[in-house]
Formats: C-alpha cells, structure tokens, sequence
C-alpha cells in the first residue's frame, strides 16, 4: 500500500497538503504523487506541499523545547536521554554549524535526501540553539528550494 492510497477519498489539493506535512514524505513525498499520480498543477502542488511543510515545522520549533524540559523535569530516562542526544549532536555537528552558519541549516532542508527537511531542520535548530526567529525563516527558505528540486524532477526537468 503506499501513502497515496491512504489517501484516495480525500480531494487531491488536501491529501498534497497532509502527505506534505508528514515527518517522513514531507513535500519529497507529496510533490510527485501531486504531479505524477493526482495530475495536479506544479505550481499550485508547489505552494500546497511548501505550506504544509511548513505548518508542522512551526509547532516543532514553538514546542518542543518546553516539552523536553518538561519531560527531563519529570523523568529520569528523559533527562539521561536529552542530556546525551544534545551533547553528542553538539560536539558532533557544532563545527560544521558554527563554520556554516546559516547557510548549514537551510542547506541540510533543501536537500532531498532521507532524514533531512523541515521535521530534521526543526529538530537541529533545537539541538543547536538556533531561536525560532532565526530558525523559521532559514527552514522555509529550505523548503522553497527543496520544492523547486522536487518539482523539476517530478517534471522530469533534471533527469538523474
């Protein structure tokens, strides 16, 4: 079964905009079963698949900080597992951000590559600190250009 079917008795703009704002497909996912499977336009499926991507991003990035901490307040698993997840993925990552800076972030979004978008690029900002002032508009930039990507090849414009 794939995620389209899952689909099948929603309006094809709506079923675009849910598969775009799933963690795994994202707009990767719903970009080509718009354009290739519901025969939607391009452009209308680009600004349905960067809208819903973006709406969880936004929950992701408001949230998920006073969510930890009040996880990690009120459980020892969580703490030890936060506390470890943040200190790995900071001495681990924090060069290549510190040397990229912004550009680190939207280019890890943009990318249409298996972990990566905007679910990934929420959850990095978290890791690093980044506020959500400065994180949103970097993410979304991000998402724009991973939907044009997506677009081109749903299109068959770059043919890899």
């Amino acid at each position: 079964m794939d995620i389209s079917s899952l689909f099948s008795g929603f309006p094809p703009e709506l079923a675009t905009f849910i598969i775009s704002m799933l963690p795994i497909s994202e707009l990767r996912g719903a970009i080509p079963i718009a354009i290739g499977i519901y025969h939607l336009d391009p452009i209308e499926t680009y600004f349905l698949a960067i809208i819903g991507n973006i709406v969880p991003v936004v929950f992701i990035l408001k949230y998920i900080d006073p969510v930890s901490k009040y996880l990690m307040s009120r459980c020892k698993f969580f703490n030890k597992f936060f506390s470890h997840l943040f200190e790995y993925t900071r001495k681990k990552h924090n060069g290549k951000f510190e040397k990229w800076g912004a550009l680190a972030l939207i280019t890890f979004v943009a990318i249409p590559l298996p972990v990566t978008g905007g679910w990934s690029g929420a959850l990095a900002a978290f890791v690093f600190g980044i506020p959500f002032k400065r994180a949103l508009p970097l993410i979304f930039f991000g998402i724009m250009i991973a939907g044009v990507i997506m677009t081109g090849l749903s299109l068959g414009i770059w043919g890899f």
